[in-house]
């Protein structure tokens, strides 16, 4: 019982000092694991960049190998190229020095050969006296055959002029012009002459004259000035082989009557009623001649064009949008006023009539 007290009486004692060295402890084993991390951590930090080293090392081995046999396999191939080049330099420089040889033995033997030369040059020589003769000869020919013509055709002349003027010839009654009875002998156009046949005079053809009928000339003239608006085919008539139209249709297309063009179906005023037409209708559309403007200061000086068709000082303007008959005095070149034309609106009503006319007639 004692020591069950005396071990109570000390029981507030041993909690302290139970929590005061479990405390020491605790800040103890906190200092031993961070000293036993920085340790570790040291250790595996020189570990590592051990490795590091090491696999930096191997890396650049593997490279120097590589590298090395890239660098070998390019040199081989720059060494296979050189000795191609050389070897193709080699071939070209002897076979420049034979075709120089070669050239060289051409031209002495066939282009300046003086014996080959002057042989060639002598046979070009005979063959052109050949060729000059045979053209003098030929020219001569050509010259005997325009003489032979051309003293052909004189004696036809002559001819054509005996036989023309037979008339002329001598009779027992009346001596002719060429029979001078003071020559001894009789003049050579006398005898040709005698020789000579009178020509024949040509009767002139007389046309027959027709008789012209009204029927025939309503007939020959229908085509033209007369057409007919129904035309019947004969009723014997066979249809053609081939891919024609029918001969009424024809006939139809051939005698259409006259159809007026545009221009004379349309009246004359018709541009006239379509600018007043216009003008009208703007006029309804707008109230008034003030364009709106907004709320800005931006078009305050802006001056304003009105349309085209609005009234101005000269009446209706043609179009654009300036005066035709602005005056500007430093422009004019004399004082008197010039004659004004008729423009094309005003012909075009002038001879509008005749034109119609002549498109009825035609």
């Amino acid at each position: 019982m004692a020591t069950l007290a005396r071990l109570q009486a000390r029981s507030t004692m041993i909690g302290q000092q139970y929590y005061f060295r479990n405390s020491v402890v605790d800040v103890f084993r906190k200092k031993e694991h961070d000293a036993a991390v920085k340790i570790q951590s040291w250790f595996r930090g020189c570990q590592i960049r051990a490795y590091i080293r090491y696999l930096h090392r191997v890396v650049i081995v593997i490279q120097k190998w590589w590298r090395g046999y890239l660098g070998r396999k390019q040199y081989r191939l720059i060494v296979k190229l050189a000795y191609y080049t050389m070897k193709m330099n080699i071939y070209n420089a002897m076979a420049v020095r034979i075709q120089k040889q070669w050239r060289g033995y051409r031209i002495r033997k066939y282009c300046f050969n003086y014996f080959y030369l002057k042989a060639y040059l002598r046979a070009v020589s005979e063959t052109n006296d050949t060729i000059r003769e045979a053209l003098e000869e030929f020219a001569e020919i050509k010259e005997r055959e325009a003489t032979k013509a051309d003293l052909e055709r004189k004696e036809r002349e002559r001819d054509y002029r005996a036989r023309k003027m037979h008339y002329l010839l001598s009779t027992q009654q009346i001596p002719g012009i060429y029979n001078s009875p003071f020559r001894k002998e009789p003049d050579p156009w006398e005898l040709r002459l005698q020789k000579a046949k009178p020509l024949t005079p040509r009767m002139p053809q007389v046309k027959p004259r027709r008789s012209i009928h009204l029927s025939s000339w309503l007939a020959s003239t229908s085509a033209r000035s007369f057409p007919r608006s129904d035309v019947l085919p004969p009723i014997d008539r066979k249809q053609c082989q081939g891919p024609f139209r029918d001969i009424a249709e024809v006939l139809k297309q051939r005698y259409k009557p006259l159809e007026p063009t545009l221009r004379m179906e349309e009246p004359i005023s018709e541009l006239k009623e379509a600018r007043e037409d216009f003008r009208r209708q703007e006029r309804t559309k707008n109230i008034h001649d003030n364009m709106f403007l907004p709320f800005s200061s931006y078009h305050k000086n802006k001056k304003y064009i009105p349309s085209i068709h609005l009234s101005s000082k000269y009446g209706p303007e043609s179009y654009g949008h300036q005066h035709f008959r602005d005056e500007n005095p430093n422009k004019w070149i004399c004082d008197k006023d010039f004659q004004t034309v008729l423009p094309a609106f005003d012909l075009f009503s002038k001879y509008g009539k005749l034109y119609s006319k002549a498109g009825q007639i035609l």
